[in-house]
This record gives C-alpha cells, structure tokens and sequence, in this order.
C-alpha cells in the first residue's frame, strides 16, 4: 500500500447523499447533498454542491448552496454560490455569481463565539454586529 498522495473522484453519474471527508485532493463533478472536508476540492461545471465545503484549497466551477471555507479559493466565471463565503486567498473570475458575504477570515473562530466565552463580558449580551451588507449594484 502506497502512502503518497490520493484524489478521489466523485463523477458525473454519481449522486452522494451524506457527508464526504478525504484526506487529500477530491474532485467532484457529480452531486453532494452533504458537507464536505477535504485537503483540496476541485469542482467541475456541471456539478452540485448543498451543504457547507472546508478546504485548505477550492477551485470552485459548479453549483453551491452552503458555507464555504478555505484557505486559498479560486471562483471561476461558471460558478453559481448561494451561501457565506470564508478565506484567507481569493479569486473570482468575471461572471462568477455569489449571493452571500464575503470574509477574509477563513480558520477563525467567530466573533460571537469569542465573546460568548469570556465569563462577564458584557458584550456577550449585546447583540452581534453585522458588518458585511450586501451592496446594490452599480448603474452604468
């Protein structure tokens, strides 16, 4: 048994319904009802994501109803996200289409969980701060 580097496939005939986890490099062109956690996830056009994605690295090119949270994530120009989008890298082809917020903070924890657990912070009871609103669009 080889103990390099592995890539799962997951392909246009296959339908997953759960949770999906590798340890290495995934390649999804199917459909996942599920969240996924993975090392690397590379999304084909034609595929379907619902539920929330964890990756160190996402080449996002498919369909996305969920949370996404990665360390370096590229979004190309065939990519439709419905969902919050977290990171540390970005990029986003012209075209991509994303309805959710944008934050570069991928790996941290969030700030209301950091207020919840300071013991008398009076913050904690105050309600949490939303500080990225969507814009309107731009009129030409």
């Amino acid at each position: 048994m080889a103990n390099g580097p592995t890539f799962s496939v997951v392909g246009t005939d296959v339908k997953i319904r759960g949770d999906v986890e590798a340890s290495a490099d995934l390649h999804v062109d199917g459909s996942i009802n599920g969240d996924i956690v993975c090392a690397s996830l590379v999304q084909g056009e034609g595929s379907l994501i619902e539920g929330s994605i964890r990756a160190e690295t996402a080449r996002l090119s498919g369909t996305v109803k969920g949370t996404i949270n990665a360390q370096e994530l590229i979004i190309l120009k065939s990519a439709r996200i419905e969902g919050d989008v977290h990171y540390k890298a970005l990029t986003i082809e012209h075209g991509a289409t994303v309805d959710g917020r944008f934050a570069p903070d991928a790996g941290k924890q969030p700030v209301k969980a950091v207020q919840a657990q300071a013991p008398g912070n009076p913050a904690a009871k105050s309600p949490p701060l939303d500080l990225a609103a969507p814009r309107p669009p731009i009129a030409n």
